[in-house]
């Protein structure tokens, strides 16, 4: 049984920083990528990148993120795998929601309680 367990959240300022962890215990069998996940109040949860789960030996782990925030936020893997964390820079207001770590693409069983994060000044 697969448990995500997100943490890092809180109170910025527009133009700061935070990042982002997800600790991955369990099996990964079955599971290609793991991704970041944000819900805004009033909005439908929304995809905002994902990092495949093996990189074949290759130590290229192939990233995607969503157009909104393409070259502020990075997802990366640590070195044990067990975490994968998610690097927001340059944050913006319309950034604040609960964000959330899943499978790519996501499983309901793996929803977690997710981390608050707060743009504002």
């Amino acid at each position: 049984q697969v448990q995500l367990v997100e943490s890092g959240g809180g109170l910025v300022q527009p133009g700061g920083s935070l990042r982002l962890s997800c600790a991955v215990s369990g099996s990964m069998s079955g599971i290609y990528a793991l991704g970041w996940y944000r819900q805004a109040p009033g909005n439908q949860r929304e995809w905002v990148a994902r990092i495949l789960t093996s990189d074949g030996g290759t130590n290229y782990a192939d990233t995607n993120y969503a157009d909104s925030v393409k070259g502020r936020f990075t997802i990366y893997r640590d070195n044990d795998k067990s975490t994968v964390s998610l690097q927001m820079n340059k944050l913006k207001v319309e950034d604040t929601a609960v964000y959330y770590c899943n499978s790519v693409p996501p499983r309901e069983k793996y929803w977690g309680q997710g981390t608050q994060v707060t743009v504002s000044s």
